[in-house]
């Protein structure tokens, strides 16, 4: 399909993306690589009146050590997150990641700060960054604030950032001494995931943080899983609290009760996974 027309506007700074949020109000989207906007703008599931495109933006892409965390700038495409040698040492996970999402193409276009800001319960880079509880750094006219992870995501395709703001780094905790795994179901190589799993330990007793892809209207925590860790469960045991909490989606792809029974599955691969990294 076309999509409904649109004004285009190009931002060559964070402050004049700011500004043009300011003056275009909730008519307008900000641009990035555009993997995640233009598809449901093509449906006409998304009609922005305005397009402010922040792609050339070239001081937000980056992934540099922050001491106890590594900063990704919004901008960074995802070939670059899972390319980091910086981010597979410190905090393997992400980069693992990125190199699942999409295709060749899409990770050279797509951005991490794009995945994030557009809140798709189906985007695996969301979730992973919940199981991390990485923290999230926004620029509006008051100047930055730092968002948590767990109160980012709200909704379906619904955030924290406020209209006029933009998503300017990514700074997740530094988890190379600690076990991880993302394990994500498709249809076929390439496809958004029916569910995904990230898990990561959480310490040397074998608890994890869990959170969910595409269980929900947000990517969600594994509430219940993790209460089961803590209380001495096995990843098998655990793992059978799996649906406890979720309210995932039915449609041509799997039905909800489908996925509740993969998501039992994939919590014990990833913990199994997790714990013997």
């Amino acid at each position: 399909m076309i999509p409904a027309k649109f004004d285009y506007e190009r931002a060559d700074s964070v402050d004049a993306a700011v500004a043009l949020l300011q003056q275009h109000g909730e008519d307008a989207k900000l641009l990035a690589g555009g993997h995640s906007l233009l598809p449901l703008m093509k449906l006409r599931l998304a009609a922005p009146a305005v397009l402010v495109d922040i792609g050339r933006i070239g001081d937000l892409s980056y992934v540099n050590d922050g001491g106890d965390h590594v900063a990704i700038g919004a901008l960074t495409r995802h070939h670059d997150v899972a390319a980091s040698e910086l981010l597979d040492g410190e905090c393997p996970i992400v980069s693992h990641t990125a190199g699942l999402i999409g295709d060749p193409q899409v990770r050279h276009m797509g951005t991490i700060g794009g995945s994030v800001a557009h809140g798709d319960p189906a985007s695996d880079m969301p979730t992973v960054l919940l199981a991390l509880d990485a923290t999230f750094v926004a620029k509006g006219p008051s100047g930055e604030r730092t968002i948590a992870a767990g109160e980012f995501f709200s909704g379906l395709f619904e955030t924290a950032l406020n209209a006029d703001e933009v998503l300017t780094e990514i700074r997740v905790p530094k988890t190379a001494a600690r076990g991880w795994s993302y394990q994500k179901f498709q249809r076929r190589s390439q496809d958004w995931a029916i569910v995904g799993v990230a898990a990561v330990m959480s310490g040397s007793n074998g608890n994890a943080a869990i959170a969910y892809t595409n269980m929900a209207e947000a990517p969600i925590r594994a509430s219940a899983v993790e209460q089961a860790l803590s209380s001495g469960a096995n990843a098998t045991e655990a793992a059978q609290q799996a649906a406890e909490g979720t309210n995932p989606p039915s449609d041509t792809f799997a039905s909800a009760e489908y996925r509740r029974a993969l998501a039992e599955v994939l919590v014990r691969r990833a913990l199994e996974e997790a714990s013997s990294r």
